[in-house]
């Protein structure tokens, strides 16, 4: 078992954000010692799949939505799925607007208004 300053001290989180986990339902403590929440070693691994998912874009509830009522996994493939498409689509969209601002860093043109690159990546953009 790891107390809770174990468990937030080795997954990054706040003890404050380990309380709200546990008030909706992603993660359950398995009582007290004293006054401090107990947790089964168990808590890190899916402390670090509910922070891959929070990085990924997905909200608390979604997050929640992949796990049963007895904290198993029970992920729906099609939405993750879905995911990385969103995913990939911003990641084109920021290789775009990397490209424009390393143009306009590197453009002699006095005007960028007026450098037809510049204006075509606007379009793309």
């Amino acid at each position: 078992m790891l107390d809770i300053g174990t468990v937030a001290k080795q997954s990054g989180l706040n003890s404050s954000a380990l309380r709200y986990y546990e008030s909706i339902g992603l993660i359950h403590s398995a009582g007290r010692k004293g006054l401090r929440r107990q947790y089964p070693k168990e808590v890190l691994q899916k402390l670090a799949l509910i922070n891959l998912g929070r990085k990924a874009g997905l909200s608390l509830d979604e997050i929640r939505g992949m796990f049963d009522e007895s904290g198993d996994l029970n992920i729906d493939r099609q939405a993750l799925l879905d995911k990385v498409d969103d995913i990939e689509r911003s990641i084109r969209q920021l290789i775009c607007i990397k490209d424009s601002l390393l143009h306009v860093a590197n453009c002699p043109a006095k005007d960028h208004l007026q450098c037809p690159s510049f204006q075509k990546m606007l379009k793309e953009l």
